[in-house]
């Protein structure tokens, strides 16, 4: 499993996920990340809001209710192991 790193824009603080599976909806890149490699822990979907043409990706975590929901019913199909809970 990919381990990743990504940046908090507010403190600058180095946060690390392994992340689960990615997808692309709509021309949007999804990742679901979570915090340690197996077992039961908190997983998060991150959001691409790059634009094609730049070098370094940024993500965001889906905080909109409708779009986690969605989103997460995608993963939920792609990853037929993996029990979501909200």
């Amino acid at each position: 499993m990919e381990k990743v790193s990504f940046q908090s824009p507010g403190d600058g603080e180095a946060l690390e996920f392994y992340v689960i599976e990615q997808t692309r909806i709509n021309g949007v890149n999804y990742l679901l990340v979570a915090e340690e490699e197996e077992g039961d822990c908190d997983a998060f979907i991150l959001k691409d809001l790059s634009q094609e043409k730049e070098e370094e990706a940024m993500y965001e975590m889906v905080e909109s209710e409708e779009e986690l929901e969605y989103i997460s019913r995608i993963f939920s199909e792609i990853l037929e192991d993996v029990d979501f809970t909200m």
